[in-house]
């Protein structure tokens, strides 16, 4: 059976969070959103808001679901979630991220290492978020 998972597409004014993986974890290296699995009978907004604080320290507002798509090895359902920051300092839990950065969409598009999936997103689906409406994605 396939298990769920969330990508966390964190948004603050026009930027967007991502993460480096760290080196222990599926996919070191590569920058992607803060992500994780859903829990067991925990929902999809449960498990936004906490993957938010474990990965990076940040108090995030789940907005909406907004595309889905399987993980590369296919293995995950990704739900793929935009949250606003709220509050908080970046943290990084060692163990799943080495570095974090906000970027605008274009220079996650610049990025090299990053998820093929992900960048059907950044490329597809992101552009047509913040053109739907500006108050997302300011």
């Amino acid at each position: 059976m396939m298990r769920e998972a969330v990508v966390v597409v964190v948004t603050k004014g026009n930027k967007v969070l991502l993460i480096q993986r760290a080196p222990s974890v599926r996919g070191a290296g590569y920058w992607a959103p803060v992500s994780g699995e859903v829990e067991p009978g925990e929902s999809q907004v449960g498990a936004v808001a906490r993957e938010a604080m474990e990965e990076v320290g940040l108090t995030v507002r789940p907005l909406r679901k907004v595309w889905e798509n399987i993980s590369s090895r296919g293995t995950f359902r990704l739900h793929w979630w935009l949250a606003e920051y709220i509050a908080g300092e970046l943290v990084l839990n060692v163990r799943e991220v080495s570095d974090a950065r906000w970027l605008t969409a274009d220079e996650i598009c610049g990025l090299d290492s990053t998820f093929e999936g992900d960048r059907e997103f950044y490329q597809k689906v992101l552009p047509f978020l913040e053109r739907e409406k500006g108050r997302v994605l300011r």
